[in-house]
């Protein structure tokens, strides 16, 4: 195999990833507009880090929320949230209880903006649930 073909096997394992994390709807940078985005994230992170299998992708979200809630990026949370709603790997319960069990870590700072995108993320869940394999719409 080339270097070029495992370049292109790579990313496609890694953009493969991604959708699976994110969803298909999963939103890219445009082209090749946001080379960083495809070396480090893509071909690294979801490629590299995201597809071994030691760790299921819910015990990866987890470890990732709590390092976004570290972080105080809110925003991306909320995706996660929003995404672990979506695939059944968090129930409500569980999200508000991942609040809980952060903000005691994170400290009461935090707790507004943890508050706020998970209700947001399971006031969407709730609003549009997801159709699941076993169920069929009509």
């Amino acid at each position: 195999m080339s270097e070029d073909e495992s370049a292109m096997e790579r990313r496609e394992r890694g953009l493969a990833m991604y959708r699976e994390v994110y969803g298909d709807n999963a939103i890219l940078p445009p082209g090749d507009s946001a080379e960083f985005f495809d070396l480090l994230i893509i071909d690294q992170q979801f490629s590299e880090v995201w597809s071994r299998r030691a760790l299921p992708i819910p015990s990866r979200r987890l470890l990732t929320i709590g390092v976004l809630a570290a972080t105080r990026r809110f925003d991306i949370i909320e995706i996660q949230f929003k995404r672990a709603l979506e695939t059944g790997e968090l129930t409500p319960e569980q999200v508000r209880e991942v609040v809980i069990h952060l903000v005691s870590y994170v400290g009461t700072p935090s707790s507004g903006d943890l508050y706020r995108v998970s209700e947001a993320a399971i006031a969407a869940h709730v609003e549009d649930p997801p159709i699941r394999p076993s169920q069929s719409p009509g």
